[in-house]
């Protein structure tokens, strides 16, 4: 980002890089921001470093790989940083504010892809990654964020629909049935689940490929077709079919055995999460007495990582695949004081407070969009000691954090972790304390 000497508006320049002089060319403006492009770049700044990929330019996946790794992770600790004080009103004597954690592995470090199929010019069938603001695929044959087994697999998966006259769908008419080539892999397991995401649920299509893709790589220990019909830029459908092996993969997090199915959230980063939760739970400082809700658990990663230090977890999540893979999880890691229930945060929060339970610590997982107003309030009703709050969404993790702070909490303090280096997101992990009133002790 730079700013137009005249006007003072700022100016957003992909694949610029602070430090950098350039001439840019505006090819957009806006009330109060606009877009440029580089036109000629005068003297590059000490930050840029080639670190690989043919096609960054075109796709919009990785925005930092111009750049060298510990520029990429500073500006990410400014941006957590930032949101809290700007957007979240924060003052910076307010909380204590900790380095990131950056990561070791800057490649090949993803568990898991989803590559929106298309076809090329010859009417060939194509995946790669949507180019930047569009929906145009562009090809890639191996993402040096994804493993590289990952490439293998997709080549036979398009030479199989090629071969067979397999259509890829077409999101202008609503035709076709390949949509995407979803697949996930156990870090510590090796273990694969290949599934594609299709209009209808064509066993008699994808039968052969199943067998031959499982004979070929005996590490795919799941083959699955996901029903999506829908005219949506939603990417995964309700209903999964399995052709090949099992339901779901299995992976280790946190030294807990993970049961991991098509809809199950799990972090991309399995190394970088680990050191999260780890985070996370230094942040709830549990002492083995503490009854603790674990909101938007997911497959119950967090919450079953502090089960042997807490009295109890609960977790609530709305996916009921999920929840019962959570259920699974803790069955089979031998963990009795877990249960899970099938509800949104919102409403989970709500039966908890009108149930008179109260929560020692509770945590919170909640999508970019953050947490609802619903589940704000019935924290606070709650009244827990202290409040976790992990993110992937920096800006609404400030707004949340502050409407809790506006509301009888302090914040205490708050790391970023990068999870997806290359990549813009970054992870928020924040400790909010129940704020002290006359005569109670400190916390």
């Amino acid at each position: 980002m730079g700013h137009d000497d005249e006007s003072g508006m700022a100016v957003f320049v992909p694949s610029a890089a602070v430090g950098d002089i350039i001439n840019c060319r505006i090819v957009k403006v806006l009330s109060s921001y606009a877009f440029g492009i580089i036109d000629e770049m005068i003297r590059p700044s000490a930050d840029r470093a080639d670190r690989g990929c043919e096609v960054k330019k075109t796709c919009g996946g990785c925005v930092f790989r111009h750049i060298s790794y510990a520029a990429e992770i500073r500006i990410k600790e400014n941006t957590v940083k930032n949101a809290f004080i700007r957007l979240g009103k924060f003052s910076e004597e307010e909380f204590e504010f900790l380095p990131i954690l950056g990561s070791d592995i800057t490649d090949r470090y993803r568990n898991k892809a989803q590559y929106p199929v298309s076809e090329d010019k010859n009417g060939r069938v194509i995946c790669g990654f949507y180019a930047q603001r569009s929906h145009r695929v562009i090809p890639c044959e191996d993402c040096l964020l994804q493993p590289k087994i990952f490439s293998n697999i997709n080549a036979e998966i398009l030479a199989f629909a090629n071969e067979n006259h397999i259509p890829p769908y077409n999101e202008e008419t609503g035709k076709g049935l390949l949509r995407h080539i979803y697949l996930r892999r156990g870090y510590h397991s090796g273990e694969i689940m290949v599934c594609l995401v299709c209009t209808r649920a064509d066993k008699k299509a994808f039968a052969p490929l199943a067998d031959s893709l499982m004979k070929k790589f005996p590490d795919i220990k799941s083959f699955i077709l996901n029903i999506n019909p829908d005219r949506t830029n939603v990417i995964t459908g309700k209903k999964c079919v399995t052709l090949g092996g099992n339901d779901s993969i299995t992976d280790i997090m946190c030294k807990n055995r993970i049961s991991i199915s098509p809809l199950s959230f799990y972090q991309v980063n399995t190394p970088q999460a680990e050191r999260l939760y780890a985070e996370a739970g230094a942040f709830a400082e549990l002492t083995g007495n503490e009854d603790v809700l674990d909101l938007y658990c997911g497959a119950g990663t967090i919450g079953l990582s502090l089960a042997s230090r807490a009295k109890h977890i609960t977790g609530a999540e709305i996916i009921p695949e999920a929840v019962e893979n959570a259920k699974a999880n803790a069955a089979a890691n031998g963990i009795a004081n877990a249960d899970f229930i099938c509800a949104d945060a919102g409403k989970a929060a709500k039966i908890f407070a009108e149930s008179g339970r109260s929560p020692q610590v509770i945590i919170t997982d909640p999508p970019r969009k953050g947490c609802d107003e619903l589940t704000l309030d019935s924290i606070v009703k709650m009244s827990p000691d202290r409040v976790v709050m992990v993110s992937c969404n920096p800006a609404t993790a400030a707004r949340d954090c502050r409407y809790l702070a506006d509301r009888g909490y302090r914040l205490r303090k708050v790391r970023a972790a990068d999870l997806f280096p290359g990549a813009g997101h970054v992870e928020t992990v924040a400790l909010l304390i129940k704020s002290q009133k006359k005569g109670e002790p400190k916390l």
